[in-house]
């Protein structure tokens, strides 16, 4: 696959998976959501390893890969599905813009790329302030509304860490095996922690909400994940994360389109500051290619 198609498959997942998220999780609670939606993706990445003919290793450099993985994809997961129940479905993916600016972070803490010069800590900044702007306005959707955003910025966080956690160990080890490990290590975290705090299988789930766990599952957890750690071998994981430069827009107008989800003023002056901050932060990059 080349790098612009699986930049634009990941760009159409990630701008629908907030309000799949949100489907997903009507009639089954969240935790029954996330749980059902990683079990059948770690089912159709087996699959797909095995008609694919990839090799799982099994070094030690790949066991952190898929721990550094599933790390970040159950702890990632289970904050974004917990702060689903309280924020709009495309302020997700607004907040999720943030991981480029604190991926460069990690980038040149862990890798000691060069990614934190006067213009991306500037870009650092303009996003802290559209996160604040944001942050501001989550009292008029509801009480719980500012711990949904503190949930996915943590969320991000953990995301960051561990894109580049996976950007380290994952040199030498196929795309779809880093999925499968990664999935692996974070399903039956996922298990656990559904027995232990809800356990109750749904007596019924909306068709919606099955439309949507299997979506996820297929799209989200595997096709998805798989392109997504592709990039990742292919490119430093800042130019990655430039995918957030686009999905909080989309996300925003389908969430309003097929959710009825309001579009406040402080979120569009909240996102823009975001986009700007992380267009500032990219600057060089994008200066260096057009020379």
């Amino acid at each position: 696959m080349s790098v612009p198609a699986a930049f634009a498959g990941v760009i159409l997942i990630w701008s629908t998976t907030p309000l799949a998220i949100q489907w997903s999780s009507e009639g089954g609670g969240f935790l029954f959501g996330v749980t059902a939606r990683m079990a059948l993706g770690l089912l159709f990445c087996a699959i797909a390893v095995r008609l694919a003919g990839v090799t799982v290793p099994w070094h030690k450099q790949a066991r952190a890969a898929y721990l550094a993985a599933g790390a970040g994809i159950y702890s990632a997961m289970s904050l974004i599905y917990w702060a689903a129940q309280y924020i709009p479905s495309g302020w997700i993916a607004v907040l999720f813009g943030l991981s480029p600016l604190l991926t460069s972070v990690f980038s040149a803490w862990w890798l000691s790329e060069k990614s934190l010069s006067f213009a991306k800590l500037s870009g650092l900044l303009l996003g802290i302030a559209g996160l604040a702007v944001i942050f501001g306005g989550g009292a008029q959707v509801g009480d719980n509304a500012r711990y949904g955003i503190a949930a996915v910025v943590l969320s991000t966080i953990l995301h960051a860490a561990s894109t580049v956690g996976v950007k380290r160990f994952s040199v030498q080890v196929p795309a779809m095996a880093v999925t499968v490990g990664g999935l692996g290590v974070a399903v039956p975290a996922f298990i656990i922690t559904w027995f232990l705090f809800d356990g109750a299988w749904p007596d019924a789930l909306q068709e919606r909400a099955r439309f949507s766990i299997v979506y996820l599952a297929l799209f989200g957890s595997v096709l998805g994940f798989i392109w997504y750690f592709y990039l990742l071998h292919k490119l430093d994981a800042v130019k990655v994360n430039l995918l957030t430069l686009v999905t909080p827009v989309t996300a925003l107008m389908l969430g309003s389109w097929l959710n009825g989800e309001e579009l406040l003023p402080s979120v569009w002056y909240g996102t823009g500051l975001i986009l700007l901050g992380m267009g500032m932060h990219q600057w060089e990059l994008l200066v260096r290619k057009s020379r």
